[in-house]
C-alpha cells in the first residue's frame, strides 16, 4: 500500500511517500481502508521528534474510511461500515490497522472527508469546554490560535455554552474567522500588548480560563490573563515546549489552577467516546457546528502540509486525500 512515512527524524523533508506493507489486523483491530487522514500537530511532533514513537513509522493519527476486514474478536463492527477515529498511529496511508474500540460509526449524514476532520479537533474542543474547564454561561475565555482548527472549534463551543470568548489571531483576516465562530473579541498578538488588551477587555478582572494550544510563546504571559482562582489549560505546544515551571507562580497570581489534560485520557472509555463523537456530529448535523476545511491534499504531498502547517499558513483543518 502507499503510505507516508518516517526512517528519521527531523523537518518535512524526512518525510517519504512510497510502497509499505498493508498491516493486518490484530486480534481486537480492524482493518481500514482509509478515504481521508487528519494533519494535525501532534504530527508534526512526531516527524520532529519532540514526541518519540518507534521508527520506522507511518505518521498520523485520524481517518475515516470503511471497514475491509475484522482481526479475531471483533464483534462491534463489520466489513463496509463506515468509521472514524483518532489516537491511533497510521493513517497517512491507504489501509490502517485501528483497535475497534476506538472506531466510531460515522451516521449517513456526514461524509468520511468531514468525519476525519472532526474527530482528533474535535475531540480536544470538546472534553477542553465541557470536562477540563466545564465553561457556563457568562464566564469569559480566552482562547489562543483562535482561526486554527482547534482554536476554531473552542470559540464554537464555548460560544454554544453562553461564554464570553477573547481570541488571539495573527491576522486580521484571521480575527475576522474568530469573530465569526462566535468571539467577542479579536486581538492581533503581533500589533498589541495582548495581556494588557485582556485586562482591559474585562475591566482588570481577568478572565477565568485560557485555553492555550500555543505553549513556550504565550503559557507565562497567560497567567497574567487570569482572575483569582482561574484555570491556565496548556494543552498545545505549537511554539515549542514551555520552560521548567516553579509551581509557586500559581500561588502568586492568585491561586491559579494549571491543567496539561490530553485527548486520549478523555476517550479511553466507551461511553465517553460515543458521548463526545456523537456531540460532534449531531451539532455538525443540525448545523450548529461549522468545520473549516481549510486544504486537502494528495497523500503524496504529506510534506507540503506539514510545510503549510508550521509556516501559519492555514486557518483550519488539513486533510490527506488517501
Amino acid at each position: 500500500m502507499k503510505a507516508i512515512y518516517i526512517e528519521q527524524t527531523g523537518g518535512p523533508e524526512v518525510l517519504r511517500f512510497g510502497e509499505v506493507p498493508t498491516p493486518e489486523p490484530a486480534k481486537g483491530e480492524v482493518l481500514v481502508k482509509l478515504e481521508a487522514s487528519g494533519v494535525n500537530f501532534t504530527d508534526l511532533n512526531a516527524r520532529s521528534g519532540l514526541n518519540q514513537v518507534p521508527l520506522p513509522a507511518v505518521l498520523g493519527s485520524e481517518g475515516a474510511g470503511t471497514v475491509e476486514r475484522l482481526g479475531d474478536g471483533v464483534t462491534t463492527c463489520k466489513p463496509g461500515d463506515r468509521v472514524a477515529y483518532c489516537m491511533a498511529r497510521g493513517s497517512y496511508a491507504e489501509y490502517a490497522a485501528v483497535p475497534a474500540k476506538m472506531l466510531v460509526r460515522i451516521p449517513g449524514a456526514i461524509d468520511s472527508r468531514t468525519a476525519a476532520a472532526a474527530m482528533l479537533q474535535g475531540m480536544t474542543a470538546h472534553y477542553l469546554t465541557h470536562s477540563t474547564f466545564p465553561l457556563k454561561s457568562g464566564q469569559t475565555a480566552l482562547v489562543h490560535a483562535a482561526a486554527g482548527g482547534t482554536g476554531r472549534l473552542v470559540v464554537q463551543m464555548a460560544a454554544m455554552l453562553g461564554a464570553r470568548v477573547i481570541a488571539t489571531v495573527g491576522t486580521e483576516a484571521k480575527a475576522e474567522l474568530a469573530r465569526q465562530a462566535g468571539a467577542s473579541d479579536a486581538i492581533l498578538y503581533d500589533q498589541l500588548d495582548w495581556v494588557a488588551e485582556v485586562k482591559r477587555l474585562t475591566g482588570g478582572s481577568g478572565v477565568d480560563v485560557v485555553y492555550d494550544s500555543v505553549g513556550k510563546a504565550t503559557f507565562l504571559k497567560g497567567f497574567d490573563c487570569l482572575r483569582s482562582r482561574g484555570m491556565m489549560v496548556h494543552f498545545g505546544v505549537a511554539s515549542g515546549p514551555v520552560d521548567l515551571f516553579d509551581t509557586r507562580t500559581l500561588t502568586g497570581r492568585g491561586s491559579v489552577f494549571l491543567a496539561r489534560p490530553t485527548l486520549a485520557s478523555h476517550i479511553a472509555y466507551p461511553a465517553e467516546l460515543a458521548w463526545r463523537s456523537g456531540d460532534l456530529f449531531r451539532w455538525i448535523k443540525d448545523g450548529k457546528l461549522e468545520l473549516r476545511i481549510d486544504r486537502d491534499y494528495p497523500l503524496a504531498e504529506g510534506a507540503q502540509a506539514h510545510r503549510d502547517m508550521e509556516a501559519r499558513k492555514t486557518t483550519g483543518k488539513l486533510l490527506l486525500r488517501t
